[in-house]
C-alpha cells in the first residue's frame, strides 16, 4: 500500500512539473487532466470517495473541457 501511495505522489509531482514546463497549451491541459485523475485516485486511497468523485468530475472533466475549448478558440502555443 505504501508503494502505491509513493508511486502516486511521484506521478503527481511529475505531472505538476510537466504542466509548468510545457509550452504547448493543449498538452498542458491534457497533463492537467491526468494530474486531476491521479489526485482523484489519491483521494480514493485516503478513503474520501466523495472528494475523489468531485475531483474527477470537476478537475478532470469540466475544468479540462473548459481549458480545451478556450485553447481551441485562441492560440495553441505560448509565445
Amino acid at each position: 500500500m505504501l508503494v502505491v501511495r509513493l508511486f502516486l505522489l511521484a506521478l503527481l509531482i511529475l505531472c505538476a512539473l510537466a504542466v509548468g514546463r510545457t509550452r504547448d497549451l493543449l498538452s498542458a491541459a491534457v497533463i492537467f487532466a491526468a494530474y486531476s485523475l491521479v489526485m482523484a485516485t489519491v483521494w480514493q486511497q485516503l478513503r474520501a470517495p466523495d472528494i475523489a468523485l468531485a475531483e474527477a468530475a470537476i478537475g478532470a472533466g469540466i475544468t479540462s473541457l473548459l481549458f480545451i475549448v478556450t485553447i481551441a478558440r485562441t492560440g495553441r502555443y505560448e509565445k
